[in-house]
């Protein structure tokens, strides 16, 4: 009894300290800002990439296909099993009684107690199964190949958000910097700061709050827009060749087709080499090597008819390969539409940067002969107080565009697959 609870203190223990040990895995993932006094979008996006919870299940689901591909090469290996079985029987009294007097017959005697022990050792080497191994294996590497795009494409999608994320929140705090001067403003304008909230959790901070000495990098208001100018059908090009999405359709559709072979596989005979030891004794546990034998051979399997369910699992797994096929092509022209729609509205968003940066100049102006009219006597307080009014709704109007500028371009990016160029370590 003691040894049984000792056994279970020993479970318990090991337990224990591998929850711990994820639990410290699961802390130091996530992210530390504590050291971080000013935040910019790239620090806020490598951030993302080592910090996000989602980011590390990926990654967990990447190493569980890696094992699949191990569990499929495996199946080329001779498999070696080993067995040993004892006995002791006693006989019942009538049993036994009855025995002896046979027994007694012949001038014998027979124990009422006897041992048996049989031992055996079997190779088992499959030479051919209809090329099953092969798409087995095929298809789990494939399959590790997909799950990889799809964490890649999960990263592309997240640096994404982390950047409308990073942009509304930067909007936010820079309309409570513009509202600071208009009190009437200041605790409407105060509420969006919100917007933080979303972007902790992007970046996997612990309860999703930034500590409060943390302030985003300011909006850059100066920077010059560069007008995008690259061929259309070029970055169509670019994207179908790198977006991480278009890359894991492409290896689902080879999975598909490996999963093909492998419901075509039972069509085939299957082929095993077959090697056994054995040994066998009466009255005694101990097996000499007197007591052994062997065996070598060759089974050969071919299944002729099974009722149709090879036939309708061939059907279904072709199936699966059409529908793949015809996803991938759905994403495809999807993701030329996007690129095309991306293009438009970055172009747009040029536009009305520099529609407001020209409106900011005007109310600066028209502020500044208020101004020199309040001081001269010519016009009153309420004339400077709505022309100040009037250019704080302005620089407001322009922060506006240069996010919508800034998520535009990064919209781009993702469609484009670009977005990961920067973080090609967080990204592995």
């Amino acid at each position: 009894m003691k040894q049984i609870c000792a056994a279970f203190f020993l479970v318990y223990l090991m337990a224990t300290c591998v929850i711990a040990a994820e639990q410290e895995e699961l802390a130091q993932a996530q992210a530390d800002l504590s050291t971080i006094e000013v935040l910019d979008l790239e620090t806020a996006q490598r951030v993302a990439l080592t910090g996000n919870p989602d980011m590390a299940a990926a990654m967990s689901r990447v190493e569980q296909a890696r094992a699949r591909v191990n569990q499929a090469l495996a199946a080329w290996w001779p498999s070696l099993d080993l067995s040993w079985s004892g006995s002791r029987t006693r006989q019942s009294d009538s049993v036994y009684e009855q025995n002896q007097a046979l027994a007694n017959l012949y001038g014998r005697s027979i124990d009422r107690t006897t041992d048996q022990s049989s031992a055996g050792l079997q190779a088992t080497w499959t030479l051919f199964d209809g090329f099953f191994r092969s798409f087995s294996q095929q298809q789990a590497e494939y399959n590790e190949l997909t799950v990889a795009a799809a964490r890649k494409d999960s990263q592309r999608l997240l640096v994404n958000a982390v950047a409308e994320a990073f942009l509304n929140a930067q909007l936010a705090q820079t309309n409570v910097d513009i509202a600071r001067a208009d009190e009437t403003f200041y605790l409407s304008q105060l509420r969006d700061a919100q917007a933080g909230y979303g972007l902790a959790a992007l970046l996997g901070v612990p309860d999703a709050s930034f500590p409060q000495e943390l302030r985003l990098a300011e909006l850059d208001k100066d920077f010059t827009v560069s007008e995008m100018k690259e061929d259309p059908q070029t970055l169509i090009n670019e994207a179908l060749a790198v977006r991480p999405d278009i890359q894991q359709l492409e290896m689902l559709k080879k999975e598909s087709e490996a999963g093909s072979g492998q419901a075509e596989a039972p069509f085939y005979p299957k082929v095993q080499l077959v090697g056994a030891v054995n040994g066998a004794r009466q009255g005694d546990v101990a097996i000499t090597g007197d007591d052994l034998g062997n065996m070598v051979g060759i089974n050969v399997a071919w299944n002729l008819f099974s009722g149709g369910a090879d036939k309708a699992r061939l059907f279904e797994a072709q199936q699966k390969e059409r529908e793949v096929a015809y996803n991938l092509a759905s994403l495809r022209n999807n993701v030329a539409a996007e690129v095309r729609q991306d293009l438009a509205l970055l172009a747009a968003a040029e536009e009305q940067v520099r529609l407001q940066r020209e409106s900011v100049e005007l109310v600066k102006e028209n502020r500044e002969l208020a101004k020199n009219e309040y001081e001269a006597g010519e016009a009153s307080l309420v004339r400077l107080n709505e022309a100040q009014r009037d250019l704080n709704t302005t620089f407001s109007r322009l922060a506006q565009a240069l996010v919508g500028y800034h998520q535009a371009r990064h919209q781009l990016l993702s469609a484009t697959g670009r977005n990961l160029q920067s973080f090609a370590t967080e990204a592995q």
